[in-house]
């Protein structure tokens, strides 16, 4: 068999480059991460540059090298930010694997909606992190852990305003019930909690994860929200998502009520998500994403509200690296050598 060129747009330690180029001996892998730096640097928004790119990072070899990189590439592993012209100067590129789950992290570029097959992490990447985030920012709110921050601000208690309640016993929705989704559900059942949750289609009892006591499809949302008391957005942004929590949605939600999002900021229609805090629909709300979190900080109205708990996109982080996106990729080469199905390959019109 020819070679098969490889190209990692990401750092890859030992043990992962040995991974992949096991898989066959036609792999020839090369590594360049942090060569496109710079360019991240001069074509992505500068607030994404100050998050994702060390403050030095400018880059490797000139705009021919990494050209010809990117054309004799005919697999690019990537993850984030990627070239937003890769497509155009990658002419043999014929499947891109990125590392994160979301799809919609694909949205800005030349990629999506080409001929080229790209596949994510979905349902391999640090899913017990994320569940993990996700249980304490419910019992950040549950035990109105919020008030800390204001009252020692205002240099004394008011210990009445804490109101904290118990999560055993208490309904959680998990919408997105996926591998992020599934592992927010089996925490949440280990706290006493009750787990529902849905999918694109139901699952039948007898398929039921751990933990949950029912997976409705989308139509099953609205019944479901008016039973839970905190709701766990997992799924991913597609047209069929964007903004699906909105006035009407919120309305729909039990009264008290806790929301937490380390899904995409997009599916939260934010000036909503205000609406409903002002009204004091909701307990409060917890946002690992917001709307626009790769040009601008958040919206004001939300990051003012001591009923908010905003961070950075940082719910995947831990001190272990139990991200699965390379075994996945391994798995899916040894599929893509033999021509039998890949996983995760982006379906352009569903949008993940």
């Amino acid at each position: 068999m020819p070679e098969l060129n490889i190209l990692t747009l990401m750092p890859v330690g030992a043990q992962q480059r040995s991974r992949i180029e096991a898989v066959d001996a036609s792999v020839r892998l090369t590594d360049a991460g942090g060569w496109f730096d710079g360019e991240y640097r001069a074509t992505w928004p500068d607030f994404t540059a100050q998050r994702y790119l060390a403050p030095d990072a400018a880059g490797k070899g000139s705009r021919a090298d990494r050209d010809r990189l990117l054309a004799e590439a005919d697999i690019i592993l990537g993850g984030w930010p990627f070239p937003l012209d890769l497509r155009a100067r990658a002419a043999r590129l014929k499947w891109f694997h990125q590392r994160p789950a979301g799809a919609s992290n694909l949205l800005r570029g030349d990629l999506w909606g080409s001929d080229v097959i790209v596949t994510t992490s979905r349902g391999s990447a640090s899913s017990l992190a994320i569940a993990q985030y996700a249980l304490a920012a419910m019992l950040h709110l549950a035990n109105g852990l919020n008030r800390a921050a204001v009252d020692r601000q205002a240099g004394r208690f008011d210990a009445r305003a804490y109101r904290p309640i118990l999560l055993d016993g208490k309904t959680a929705c998990v919408v997105g019930a996926g591998g992020i989704g599934q592992q927010v559900g089996r925490l949440c059942a280990a706290m006493g909690m009750r787990v529902v949750g849905t999918r694109r289609h139901a699952a039948p009892e007898q398929a039921l994860p751990a933990g949950f006591s029912e997976i409705g499809g989308t139509g099953d949302l609205d019944r479901l929200l008016r039973d839970s008391d905190v709701v766990a957005i997992c799924c991913q942004w597609t047209p069929q998502t964007d903004r699906l929590f909105n006035q009407d949605r919120f309305a729909a939600m039990k009264p008290g009520g806790i929301v937490v999002n380390v899904a995409r900021g997009e599916i939260i229609d934010e000036a909503a998500l205000a609406d409903a805090l002002d009204r004091v629909h909701l307990r409060g709300a917890a946002l690992d994403v917001y709307v626009g979190e790769f040009e601008r900080p958040p919206m004001e109205r939300l990051w003012a509200d001591p009923r908010v708990l905003i961070t950075p996109h940082i719910s995947g982080a831990s001190d272990q690296d139990r991200h699965g996106g390379i075994e996945l990729f391994c798995d899916n080469l040894l599929a893509w050598l033999s021509g039998r199905p890949m996983r995760n390959v982006i379906d352009w019109a569903r949008g993940y």
